[in-house]
Order: C-alpha cells, then structure tokens, then sequence
C-alpha cells in the first residue's frame, strides 16, 4: 500500500505541475483540467491512508473526500463541486468548445490558485 500512496502522490503533484504548465502556456481549458485531476489524485491517497484499500475508480471529489473521511467547509466543497464540473464536461468536444469559450486566463488563475490552496490543505491533513 505504501508504494501505491507514493504514486497518487506523485501523480498529483506532476498534474499540479502540469496545470501551472497550461496556464503559462495559455491552455485554460486544460488548466481547470488539471487541476482537477491533481486534487482528485490527491484524495485518492488519501483514501488509501484511510482505508487501506485501493480507491475507487470515480472522478467525483466530493465522494473522494467523504471515502477519505475528511471535510471541508461550504466554500471548498463549492469550489470541488465545480470542479468536477470542468472534468466531465471538457472531455466531450462539443461541451469543450463552449467551455473553451466560457475560460478566461483570470478565470483559469484564480482555479489554479484555488486547487494550490486546496492542495496544500490535503497535503497537511
């Protein structure tokens, strides 16, 4: 299990890499991606801290969170919430160019700078 816990782990902090990597580059649409990504990896070993078993093969940070047994407050689970949003929408074409659309460098920052919050959060609970 101990290795497993490395690789989400190091996965999520590579994912949060690649986000800072998008937003630089102009690639919004895949920062919110990425983000998203980065802190469901992130919960993932955190499910496998708590329960000793591999996690669940689902992208919902919510249910990631509450398998983990951990909370947040309103504003965090607002802001996960949707997150999962940009997840299942951006990997349908149509529904990623509106969403392409909708994405903006500010909008993409301050999702990037939210998810470094979050992250750090996780990484310290």
């Amino acid at each position: 299990m101990i290795e497993d816990l490395k690789y989400w782990l190091d996965i999520a902090k590579y994912d949060l890499e690649t986000a800072d990597a998008m937003l630089k580059a102009g690639r919004y649409i895949y920062v919110l991606f990425m983000c998203q990504q980065s802190l469901e990896k992130l919960l993932k070993a955190h499910v496998i801290r708590e329960t000793k078993k591999y996690p669940p093969k689902v992208h919902n940070l919510l249910y990631l969170l509450e398998n983990a047994g951990l909370s947040a407050d309103e504003k965090d689970r607002v802001f996960l919430e949707k997150l999962n949003y940009y997840y299942l929408e951006s990997r349908y074409p149509n529904e990623q160019k509106k969403i392409a659309r909708e994405i903006n460098k500010e909008i993409a920052e301050k999702y990037y700078s939210k998810t470094t919050e979050v992250f750090q959060w996780l990484m310290k609970v």
